[in-house]
């Protein structure tokens, strides 16, 4: 059954790594450029990684979190880039799979709403192991707590979710919200002290669970 599994979820991942849907589409809603599709997925790995979308350098290097965000990130979970580059433990799924492009300020732009529609219900369902999520900003934290039957408050704020990690970690997978640890966010921190008291060492009680 296993074998079927994960021939299962390898096809499925392979339809996602070959998506031209968006890149096919008419002016102006075409990806501005090729589609890099960028997942990380195993019918073993017990703990997903959900981001927002790729940014320029994982478009040039397909390699997520390659940058010191993600030694940050992999800090906060107390993980060696081993550990964080094994599939078979680690996936790694970002709410949109391609670069989105940069908008007029030549800031990231949100993660396209295709990507969710055409994948990721079908995905998360051929990986009924994942037992924690550790979901990264709004759009990954919207989806993945609404997955798991919790109502994200309307008008909420990073702080709001991020600060009911007691609920979320009561959910079916677990879901870990975050910050962006990008430092930029430096100044959240500062503002939430509660962030590293209660909620990093929950992380890492839930990501060293979800590893063993």
């Amino acid at each position: 059954m296993d074998s079927v599994s994960t021939s299962d979820l390898d096809a499925y991942a392979a339809r996602i790594r070959a998506c031209r849907y968006c890149r096919d589409l008419p002016e102006p809603m075409r990806l501005p450029q090729e589609p890099r599709p960028v997942l990380r997925v195993s019918t073993s790995a017990r703990l997903v990684l959900a981001g927002q979308a790729p940014g320029t350098r994982v478009n040039n290097t397909g390699i997520p979190y390659n940058d010191p965000s993600g030694d940050r990130l992999r800090a906060w979970m107390n993980v060696t880039r081993e550990t964080f580059y094994d599939e078979s433990r680690f996936a790694i799924v970002p709410m949109g799979f391609c670069f989105p492009g940069l908008n007029a300020a030549k800031a990231d732009l949100p993660p396209r709403r295709e990507c969710r529609v055409l994948w990721h219900d079908a995905l998360f369902a051929l990986m009924p192991q994942v037992a924690c999520v550790v979901a990264i900003g709004r759009y990954a934290q919207d989806y993945h707590l609404t997955r798991a039957g919790y109502a994200v408050p309307k008008g909420a704020l990073l702080a709001d979710i991020v600060g009911d990690w007691e609920s979320h970690a009561r959910l079916t997978p677990r879901i870990i919200a975050l910050p962006h640890p990008s430092w930029r966010n430096n100044a959240w921190i500062t503002r939430n002290p509660w962030f590293e008291k209660n909620v990093l060492p929950l992380l890492r009680a839930e990501v060293a669970k979800a590893l063993a």
